[in-house]
């Protein structure tokens, strides 16, 4: 009888992975439904120029931002599974911690703003977007302290909801007022409705902490206690921006812009693989409490699985009818089509990595930050060298645009193999969620996607965009799914729910009666 319990504790884990993974990904559809217009208004009322100095400005903002998090987004749910304090007292330690990362991060934007807008004038109310970096530091903490009492309603909400939207409204708002900052305006009002929509159900789900009282050198233990977390974070975050940030040391503002939209096209299909993180996180820290590397392996694999088969079918949608894709934000943005293609590759590419990291923050924090920065300067080495090699051959600017891109891949190559080999090894079991049928199912997607070219640009994405999407999905469901995976697509009615279901069998064998809400010591 005793071993009944253990033996399903598997299969709830990976119900609940499939549940969060529902959940999310319905959040997933969401933003991409306001992140499309966001970038229509963008491009059409703003045009590239002025994309590129918002793009450069928000790519300062949320890096200090991701600095400010100091790992908490991943580390707070190890933090909650291993402490007696109560979890209410942890949490607002951990936002007491983001406060005073973020307020040293404002300060030094507030006093240097030249770092955000390095190539154009500043006047008006400019110097109030650092604020936006407090805002996203504490929805992100928030978030991730809620996605441990499985409640990722609340990022659908937020981040799903609130915050595409609230831009999206804003820039079209804003553009008959000041097209000049007014998608900087506009984001700023996104980053504090997101906060918002964390803190409502933050606070009705943790409480007030009866007895808590700022504690800095506390506060300062658990910051450097997960500072291979947070760097491990800010490796992956910056390895995305890091392409950006240099093209704009060598492109003009517009060919900044016109990247900045491809690659945020190309980002949607990584919202797929972030889907699974607020539920992935407290499940491989349960199971590693548990001592159960093994089952840690197959929840990765799993996942993994997932990942690139979304991604795939997503990056194959989208790159197919590429230019049409980009014609959308308007006629200058084509030229961004070849980057948006290797920028769709780099994101199936990154599905390893990153799966595999999930793990690796918890059981070779340190080595997982080595091979994070090891590939960041991989990146940045080939992004120069390349751009100086295009240069060099007398290409195009719109081509030499795409070596970022190039080097984006390369790297991730370099990130997917040592980091699935490192997880596999410490685990004793394969990690990669690599299968056969993912090649049949891509060939059977390039094959429609070739047919629709013969039929209006119009067509191609109202028509072709969902039969690249089927052809890709019948496949993969026919010929590479199992019951298993299965499981993702067995939507309940409890599902909608965001309250805290019944805790699994191995958090109930953990439960401690000072672990919800209560006085802090």
């Amino acid at each position: 009888m005793s071993e009944a319990p253990a033996a399903a504790a598997p299969d709830n884990d990976l119900a609940a992975l499939a549940r969060g993974g529902r959940i999310n990904f319905m959040g997933f559809l969401l933003r991409l439904a306001a992140r499309l217009p966001f970038l229509f208004i963008a491009g059409r009322m703003y045009g590239a120029e002025a994309l590129g100095r918002f793009a450069y400005a928000v790519l300062i903002v949320e890096f200090v931002a991701q600095l400010a998090t100091l790992g908490l987004k991943r580390g707070l749910a190890q933090q909650l599974s291993k402490t007696d304090k109560p979890h209410v007292c942890v949490t607002y330690d951990a936002l007491l911690v983001a406060l005073m990362a973020s307020v040293l991060g404002m300060a030094i934007l507030f006093l240097f703003p030249r770092i955000m807008f390095p190539n154009s004038e500043i006047y008006g109310m400019e110097w109030l977007l650092p604020v936006a970096v407090l805002a996203l530091a504490w929805s992100d903490v928030m978030l991730a302290a809620l996605a441990y009492r499985h409640d990722v309603g609340a990022t659908v909400r937020a981040r799903a909801i609130v915050e595409p939207w609230t831009i999206s409204i804003a820039a079209l708002a804003f553009a008959f007022i000041s097209k000049r900052d007014g998608l900087i305006f506009a984001y700023a009002l996104s980053m504090i409705g997101a906060l918002v929509a964390s803190a409502i159900p933050f606070f009705r789900t943790y409480g007030r902490a009866a007895g808590w009282r700022p504690n800095p050198a506390e506060s300062w233990g658990l910051a450097r206690r997960y500072m291979p977390v947070a760097a491990a974070d800010t490796v992956e975050w910056a390895s995305r921006r890091i392409d950006l940030a240099i093209l704009g040391l060598f492109a003009t503002p517009a060919l900044v812009g016109i990247y900045y939209v491809a690659q945020n096209v190309a980002s949607l299909p990584s919202k797929l693989k972030t889907s699974f993180d607020p539920i992935l996180g407290p499940v491989i820290s349960r199971s590693l409490e548990e001592g159960d590397r093994v089952g840690v392996a197959k929840q990765i694999r799993q996942v993994g699985f997932w990942v690139i088969a979304a991604q795939a079918a997503v990056a194959l949608a989208l790159g197919i009818p590429g230019e049409g894709v980009m014609g959308l934000v308007g006629p200058v943005f084509v030229a961004g089509t070849a980057a948006l293609i290797f920028l769709l590759g780099a994101e199936v590419i990154a599905a390893t990595a990153t799966t595999s990291e999930a793990a690796l923050i918890y059981i070779a924090r340190h080595r997982n930050m080595m091979l994070s920065l090891a590939m960041l300067a991989l990146q940045a080495v080939l992004t120069v060298a390349l751009i100086l090699l295009f240069r060099r051959l007398g290409w195009p600017p719109a081509w030499q645009a795409t070596a970022p891109a190039v080097a984006l891949c390369l790297a991730l190559v370099f990130a997917a193999v040592t980091k699935s080999r490192l997880a596999g090894k410490l685990l004793g079991a394969p990690v990669s969620g690599w299968r056969w049928p993912l090649i049949w199912a891509a060939a059977a997607a390039i094959i429609v996607g070739q047919l629709t070219h013969f039929v209006p640009e119009w067509l191609q994405l109202s028509l072709g965009v969902p039969l690249i999407l089927a052809s890709f999905g019948l496949v993969i469901w026919l010929k590479g799914f199992g019951p298993e995976d299965r499981l993702l697509f067995k939507m309940k009615k409890k599902d909608i729910a965001v309250d805290l279901p019944a805790p699994s069998t191995g958090e109930a064998r953990r439960a401690r009666p000072n672990a919800g809400s209560g006085a802090c010591r």
